[in-house]
């Protein structure tokens, strides 16, 4: 997979120099690449943005930047290959595991990262003519920019390229994985040592029953989602309210 990812600060990708990321980059999984927006800036002072029209606070990113960008950046790609425009934006649709499964698929992504009130609309709109544009939110949190959620869409893509983790059988486990919609969160885990600060671990899991491991492991990972996520389970669980985030968790 192919990942472009146009911004104002480069230097907040470097992350993806590390860890899963950037072992996938160097085993030649995952082809990151990561341009300067400003290089396309026509100016002395290398402006990006203007005021809004129709008034307003801040500032709107200019669309013959991120036009003259966008274009550049396609032409870079491999001949006949299809990209895929990624716009982090609050406004945009939910960002979920099952997005980023669809986004694994994808040979090319172009993530571009916006600032200030945002990309000017018509930038959207041109790139619908051309190529599918997708308009994601990590959240319902407004960020400084889009780079924070380019690294979280990054991340959650490239984990699951083939290869790229250590062991495959992780990601059908994980929390919101297909298959998980009853139990969409996975339970708690433990490992040594056996007693820390009176703390113990659960006898099931020193059994060696992986029966009954199993069923213990689907018992508190239904049990979790009624908990912390009850919207993904629906109406009519008698715990079916909004917990305080420090609310402890018994296993």
């Amino acid at each position: 997979m192919r990942v472009d990812i146009i911004t104002i600060f480069p230097d907040y990708l470097s992350p993806l120099e590390l860890s899963l990321v950037g072992k996938a980059r160097r085993a030649g999984i995952l082809d990151v690449h990561v341009h300067d927006l400003r290089s396309w800036a026509t100016d002395r002072h290398r402006t990006v943005d203007d005021s809004p029209y129709g008034g307003g606070p801040g500032m709107v990113m200019r669309p013959d930047v991120w036009g003259a960008a966008l274009d550049a950046v396609r032409a870079l790609g491999p001949v006949g290959g299809s990209a895929t425009l990624v716009i982090p934006t609050p406004s945009g649709r939910p960002f979920t595991q099952p997005r980023a499964q669809e986004l694994s698929a994808s040979p090319w992504l172009i993530i571009a990262c916006g600032r200030y009130e945002g990309i000017d609309a018509r930038v959207a709109a041109h790139y619908r003519e051309v190529m599918p544009v997708i308009e994601f939110s990590v959240g319902d949190v407004v960020l400084a920019g889009g780079e924070a959620a380019a690294l979280v869409m990054v991340e959650a893509t490239a984990r699951l390229l083939p290869g790229v983790l250590g062991n495959e059988a992780s990601a059908p486990d994980d929390s919101f994985a297909p298959g998980r919609s009853g139990a969409a969160l996975e339970g708690p885990v433990f490992t040594r040592p056996p007693v820390w600060r009176g703390l113990t671990v659960p006898d099931v899991l020193l059994s060696g029953d992986h029966g009954a491991v199993a069923r213990w492991r689907n018992e508190r990972s239904a049990d979790r989602t009624r908990r912390m996520r009850p919207d993904l389970v629906g109406p009519g669980y008698p715990d079916d309210k909004v917990l305080p985030l420090a609310e402890s968790e018994e296993w």
